[in-house]
Parts: C-alpha cells; structure tokens; sequence
C-alpha cells in the first residue's frame, strides 16, 4: 500500500500545469477554457434567454441548465458514445448545483441560463475542470456572481494524501480514493464533496484542507484569466 512516487513526478500537493482563457468561443454571451494537465474543457454560457416552453418558466427567478460532454476520442480506452449518457447526466447535474450558490437568479425571472461544456481531450479530474472553466464563464458572461468556484479532484493514493489525480492514479492497483471537490475561494464554502473510495474521518478531513490549499492557486488563475480579458 506505500504509494513512494506519483506517476508524473509531481509532489503530493502539485497541481498539474493550468491553462486559463476567457472570451474563446465567439458567438457565446460568456465562455472559457480551462487547462489542467491533459484534461481540458471548454465552456459556453448562453442567457439569460427567455425559456421555453413556458410551462417551464420559473415567474420568481431564472433556471440554471448545465450539459456535460466528453467528445468522442476525446479519452482513454474505448471511444465516448456520443450523446447523453447516465454519467454525463449526472455530473451537469452536480455541475448545476456546484454554481448555484454563487448565482442571484432572481433578477431574471422565466429565463434560462445555458451552460455547455465540452472536453475535447480528458485525463482524469474532468468534472472540476467543467466546474472551473464553467465558473469562468458565468463571470464572462457578465452575471452577477458573489465569488468563483474554483474545483480540484484530492484523494489518497497507497497510504499518501494527493492533490489532483491523474488517470494513472485513479486506476492504482493498490487502491485509490478519489474526491472530487469544489470550493468557494474567498468563504471557504464547499459546493460539491463526492467520493469514491473509502478514507478514515482523518484522512477525509487532511484531503479537504488540501483542496481549500490548491484550489486557492485555481483561484488565483481564474482571477488572472478574467482580469487579462477585461484590462483594456
């Protein structure tokens, strides 16, 4: 079970490389590109717009609709079916309410406000790099938002407590928890905690502060992105 060196030769709390972007899909109200080792995912925000059917409309506040998408070739193993599927259902799912904290949707009632993500190229960590690149967005988009969210995957790999696990981790033999988490920079408040594994309330505990540690860095590129975008 002694885990004595990643598979890449990161430290145990080192992020992967990042990449940052805002204003990359043209024809969207907000969009951004997040980079996280060979994981990227390319976000596109439309709205708020009026929502049909009506029957739908929410009179007193406005409707947030995530769509998660792995490109076909875009992993490892076999080709992604294209398409929706139970997991991509489910991670826009926790995407939705990893971003509605941040969100005041009540000025806009009987809209909807569009989130599409796509990840062209995946290596573990996806769903918190949908989370990112999704949270960049919204800001480029222009709504009012009370902070960022800024989202890590952290978990134990052997017997050691890691940040950002790549593929190669996830699938060690010899046993892996991972433990996707997404945080609120400035409030410390956590928006998403989901695992999948097993860890002891210590080892549960040393693995979210080191999410509230890297994500911190996330923070801090998200900030540079948008401010790059706006300087002029």
């Amino acid at each position: 079970m002694v885990y004595k060196k990643r598979f890449d030769n990161r430290d145990w709390e080192e992020l992967r490389p990042m990449e940052a972007k805002v204003g990359v899909v043209p024809r969207a109200d907000g969009s951004a590109l997040f980079k996280i080792g060979k994981t990227v995912a390319i976000a596109a925000v439309y709205g708020p717009r009026d929502l049909h059917p009506k029957f739908l409309q929410n009179p007193s506040s406005g409707i947030l609709r995530c769509d998660y998408n792995m490109l076909p070739f875009s992993g490892h193993g076999e080709r992604v079916r294209p398409g929706g599927s139970r997991r991509s259902k489910e991670i826009s799912m926790v995407m939705e309410n990893s971003l509605l904290p941040v969100l005041d949707l009540k000025d806009y009632p009987n809209t909807v406000i569009d989130v599409f993500v796509d990840l062209p190229q995946t290596d573990a960590g996806t769903r918190c790099a949908a989370i990112t690149a999704a949270s960049m967005a919204l800001a480029d988009a222009g709504l009012h938002m009370k902070d960022l969210v800024s989202a890590v995957a952290v978990g134990k790999v052997g017997d050691k407590i890691v940040a950002d696990l790549t593929y190669d981790e996830e699938s060690y033999e010899e046993g892996c928890t991972d433990i996707p988490v997404a945080i609120l920079p400035n409030s410390g408040q956590i928006t998403l905690l989901q695992m999948d594994g097993e860890v002891s309330p210590e080892d549960l505990n040393n693995a979210l502060q080191l999410a509230k540690k890297v994500c911190k860095q996330i923070y801090e590129l998200q900030k540079k992105a948008l401010k790059e975008q706006y300087k002029q």
